[in-house]
């Protein structure tokens, strides 16, 4: 019985105990595109009137210390691309989704793009990864009917396009489902008493010593690949997808400061699409191996995070905090494997 209480409160213990019940079923921001602004409540106290951190805990930077949490799911197929607004993000998460396609959930708080998108359906995973973020608003499609009860408990702000009202807008020639869009601005505006920016484990400094020196990196699932590749002339690395460049719709490549290739446990859900195919539940509570990738090598690292109210650390095989390079993160969950470095 003391589950099923979980279950059906509105903590990160209660979406902790989902895990349980699914798992038993189965500034530098310049790399990140011209066009961010400002989110609202830049330069005045938090929602929870905390004092600011000296740098941005997301990104390392001098901006937006007091910005409310905005993460927004974005469609990650052939038929979505080039995205909107994901060269903005302070942090980009890469989860697999049904029939081995991967999905994004781009986290913004130092700045805003003008439109992000295209806008796609929330999954259970995501309700995993956000409470370490405090209370965020979250922007999504929509979910499937039987979900719906554990968006109604998560420790989010439901910014949903069935409550986020005209921040909502269909634009551009790519059909039905991929052309949602919404203007972050006016999402916020739909949860003015989202939090604001706090510890989620990230470290930025200089690179731990040693290192592997690494060209490229690619991420394999079951239906999808992305690559990473080292622009010294950019200083970040440059995503591709598929074997294409991963291009933003507002002009140049997507890709990040530090990639951390994550490997976790991936088990089946409670939760199908309409075809038959389960929805994976990636677990990003607990311990596991990682690879860091910045200024052009990679490094072998472990990832911890005790539950999901806390953040996640990343440190050196002896236990030693891995400094990440300031700017854009991307986290890119991989079924717990063997990585592939070319």
């Amino acid at each position: 019985m003391a589950r099923e209480t979980a279950l059906r409160g509105r903590t990160a213990a209660g979406i902790a105990a989902l895990t349980a019940l699914a798992g038993g079923l189965a500034a530098c921001s310049d790399d990140r595109g011209p066009e961010g602004a400002a989110p609202p409540h830049a330069g005045g106290t938090g929602p929870s009137g905390a004092a600011a951190p000296a740098t941005h805990p997301f990104t390392g930077g001098r901006t937006g210390l007091r910005n409310p949490v905005l993460a927004v799911k974005i469609e990650n197929t052939a038929p979505a691309l080039p995205q909107s607004g994901v060269s903005a993000a302070d942090i980009v998460y890469v989860e697999q989704v049904e029939g081995g396609e991967t999905r994004l959930m781009a986290v913004y708080s130092s700045r805003l793009p003008r439109r992000v998108g295209p806008v796609r359906s929330a999954r259970i995973s995501d309700l995993h990864i956000l409470p370490q973020f405090g209370r965020p608003a979250f922007a999504f499609s929509g979910v499937q009917s039987k979900m719906k009860k554990y968006i109604r408990e998560a420790p989010v702000y439901d910014i949903s396009q069935d409550n986020g009202g005209a921040a909502y807008f269909r634009a551009g020639p790519k059909p039905i489902p991929y052309n949602l869009y919404a203007d972050p601005r006016n999402l916020l505006k739909q949860a003015p008493q989202a939090g604001p920016p706090r510890d989620i484990g990230f470290r930025f400094g200089p690179a731990p010593e040693g290192g592997r020196p690494t060209r490229s990196f690619t991420a394999r699932w079951p239906a999808a690949t992305m690559g990473f590749t080292w622009s010294a002339a950019q200083r970040r690395w440059l995503a591709s997808w598929g074997g294409r460049p991963d291009l933003a719709a507002e002009g140049g490549r997507l890709g990040g400061r530090t990639i951390v290739v994550q490997y976790a446990r991936t088990t089946r859900s409670p939760f199908h699409d309409f075809l038959g195919s389960y929805t994976p539940l990636i677990h990003t509570t607990g311990t596991g191996r990682a690879l860091v990738l910045r200024d052009g090598k990679s490094y072998q690292a472990r990832w911890s995070r005790p539950t999901e109210a806390q953040g996640t650390t990343y440190t050196t095989p002896d236990g030693k905090p891995i400094g990440f390079a300031p700017g854009q993160v991307w986290v890119v969950l991989l079924n717990d494997g063997k990585p592939r470095i070319p």
